[in-house]
């Protein structure tokens, strides 16, 4: 049976520093890549990951349907709404251009599969900045985004709260689930599958919701795909592996 194609664009980022040194000071640039765990977890399995990273997002993401259509899942995970809405011909030349963000609410409704995946500049992200509120995205996911910074920072950790543990996303996972450090604060919609939460004292937030947007299949997952928001123990878990192979077959199964 061919792999499925799953396309991740996000988890990357560039990080200027200046270095004092006495007198002296020199600046220096670091790449880096945030979804390492995922694309081992993904490794001999059935879905085949095409990682875009965030700098190449605003030029290669698909354009069209039937580009988009390639794929049978796609991830959007610590990347906010203007690398998706903003071509170098709309952003440096003042070109039209196609609405990405709108193609990608058109290509669910006709049975494509998505996830948002939480982090610093997914849902509405630090400051407000993700912008995901209010469009054609935020339509298609199985939450709604808040109108502020929705980040909740939990150091001391948090365990998830299963509510739904027959969900294919979840079955045959055992608990407890290692600690989540962090979340985006979401609203899951009317008729949306809340499938896990925070606990009560921490919130009850939701964690993972599932859902459906025309013909497609949806996820909100809130916290990260990695470090900072999951826990080393998070990641290093062997259910890690489970919990995403399992979101990814609910995703792309035919409804």
């Amino acid at each position: 049976m061919p792999q499925k194609r799953v396309l991740l664009v996000g988890e990357s980022w560039v990080s200027a520093s200046t270095h004092f040194k006495g007198f002296d000071q020199f600046s220096s640039v670091t790449f880096h890549l945030g979804a390492e765990p995922l694309v081992t977890a993904l490794k001999d399995s059935p879905f085949d990951l095409d990682y875009m990273t965030g700098h190449d997002a605003p030029e290669k993401f698909p354009a069209t349907m039937e580009a988009l259509s390639s794929y049978d899942a796609v991830l959007l995970s610590d990347i906010g709404a203007n690398s998706i809405l903003l071509h170098p011909d709309v952003w440096l030349r003042s070109k039209t251009f196609p609405n990405r963000v709108k193609l990608i609410r058109d290509w669910v409704g006709q049975g494509g599969s998505l996830a948002m995946i939480g982090g610093y500049l997914s849902f509405q992200g630090i400051d407000g900045r993700a912008r995901w509120r209010g469009t054609a995205v935020e339509e298609a996911l199985p939450v709604e985004c808040l109108a502020y910074d929705d980040r909740i920072e939990m150091p001391e950790g948090a365990s998830a709260v299963v509510k739904l543990p027959n969900h294919a996303i979840v079955k045959e996972i055992s608990g407890p689930w290692p600690p989540v450090l962090g979340v985006n604060e979401v609203r899951p919609k009317p008729g949306a599958e809340v499938i896990a939460t925070l606990p009560a004292d921490q919130g009850g937030h939701p964690l993972l919701v599932a859902g459906t947007y025309g013909k497609g299949r949806t996820v909100a997952w809130t916290s990260d795909i990695g470090p900072h928001w999951l826990s080393a123990e998070f990641c290093a878990w062997q259910g890690y592996r489970r919990l995403w192979q399992q979101m990814l077959t609910w995703m792309t199964e035919a409804q």
